[in-house]
């Protein structure tokens, strides 16, 4: 698929070519392509216009034509070509108000970091380097293109952007670049709770999560983006249970040992102790009591503060919510237990408690125990053997006692009391007569 796209991304840039116009492969692929990596996309910088481009090419998206971009489908992808430009004032943060046509030279000075800024001509392999990115990949830096303040100033995004390639390739954040990032990160509520929800996701789920949320804290950006996680600084701990210190660096130690993975158990791992600054206690030695129940309320509000899809904030308040049930497993009853088990998504809220317990005593006693339950337990719960239809049947009037009656069934049957519908009415009728009333 990689060879398959650059050769239709270099299709693009021919074309372009034979009719007379420049074009370069331009951003992260050729970041990438410079430190070995595969790109997963290539754009291309022309000094064609849109107009040239719809003439040029059968299927073509105007997705910013005010700024001079395209999308070039070809080969069922989509190639992102844009106009070598000069960007006008930026008034919303975000983007500029205007743009005019440039050249070359002057359209890798406006973009964000040196990086990123480098051209390739890839018929003639050469690279264009007017910024110093290859040094800087080299010295594994993460510095804006010119002065830090304005490219700041112009898109408050690239704040956390910052982070996150640094995060992503281990590199540093050059010194002016970093004191930029601290003046301006109270700014960067300027941007979109979905955008920077983006940054967090590619941030949290990517490589070295707990090195996101270490810079995010020196950056200043961790107390504006989320101020409930910054509060976990400094919030103790018993030590018989958690000898490697607060509930931020135990936080910080599970995403090390998570090292990547999918966004909700990302999310899950950074939110599932967030309820313990706000019912932190010392009695008897410190307690966090029902901190599993207000952490998931706080992981849920932050996750719809920064747009995350439906399915998301409700699988990560799942996490938070449940990550505390593991201690009881050995006393519940076998219902509760195969109930538990079978919850959807468990196999995620399992590596969250085997994260759990080594980040903190390091005894996976429980883990083992459920995994193993876990292993010799039917993939999914059985079919009831009663319904309410059938409780209606049976004389029954439906009503708030139904539940209760179903849900008793349903426990003997996993309890290997019961085995048949004749059984599970028969249960129903010694525990609920018929002469008690239905509807109290």
């Amino acid at each position: 698929m990689s060879s398959a796209l650059k050769n239709n991304a270099l299709k693009i840039v021919r074309r372009l070519r034979d009719h007379g116009f420049k074009a370069y492969f331009v951003g992260g692929a050729v970041r990438d392509m410079v430190m070995n990596i595969k790109p997963a996309d290539y754009d291309i910088a022309t000094d064609a216009s849109p107009e040239d481009i719809t003439k040029l090419f059968r299927r073509v998206i105007p997705v910013g034509e005010k700024f001079g971009v395209s999308l070039v489908v070809l080969g069922g992808k989509s190639f992102e070509v844009s106009r070598f430009r000069l960007d006008g004032v930026y008034e919303d943060g975000r983007r500029p108000k205007s743009v005019e046509p440039a050249d070359e030279k002057e359209d890798v000075n406006r973009r964000d970091f040196t990086i990123n800024a480098m051209l390739l001509d890839p018929i003639g392999d050469r690279l264009f380097d007017y910024v110093g990115g290859q040094e800087d990949i080299a010295r594994r830096l993460i510095r804006t293109v010119g002065d830090a303040a304005d490219r700041f100033a112009e898109d408050k995004l690239r704040l956390l952007r910052a982070v996150r390639f640094a995060v992503r390739f281990d590199f540093e954040i050059e010194s002016e670049t970093m004191s930029a990032i601290r003046r301006l990160a109270d700014r960067v509520t300027d941007v979109s709770g979905e955008r920077i929800g983006d940054e967090l996701a590619k941030m949290f789920s990517g490589p070295h999560p707990d090195r996101a949320l270490t810079l995010l804290d020196e950056t200043g950006l961790l107390d504006v983006v989320l101020p409930e996680v910054a509060a976990m600084k400094g919030v103790e701990q018993p030590s018989g249970f958690h000898p490697e210190g607060d509930v931020f660096e135990h936080t910080r130690k599970m995403l090390g040992l998570f090292g990547g993975g999918t966004v909700t158990l990302a999310f899950g791992l950074l939110l599932h102790d967030v309820g313990k600054p706000a019912t932190f206690t010392e009695t008897d030695r410190i307690r966090f009591h029902r901190h599993d129940e207000v952490g998931a309320d706080i992981a849920e509000k932050i996750l719809r503060r920064l747009r995350f899809r439906r399915d998301t904030v409700k699988r990560v308040r799942m996490l938070v919510r449940n990550h505390m049930r593991f201690i009881h497993v050995k006393d519940m009853k076998r219902a509760t237990l195969k109930r538990f088990l079978a919850m959807d998504d468990f196999d995620e809220l399992l590596e969250l408690f085997r994260l759990d317990c080594l980040a903190s005593h390091a005894s996976l006693d429980l883990y083992d125990f459920v995994k193993g339950e876990k292993e010799h337990m039917e993939p999914v719960l059985p079919e009831p053997l009663i319904t309410g239809k059938d409780l209606i049947e049976m004389g029954y009037e439906a009503g708030p006692m139904f539940k209760e009656m179903l849900d008793a069934a349903a426990d003997a049957r996993l309890e290997g009391e019961i085995a048949t519908r004749e059984a599970a009415r028969d249960m129903v009728r010694r525990l609920f007569p018929l002469s008690r009333r239905q509807n109290r």
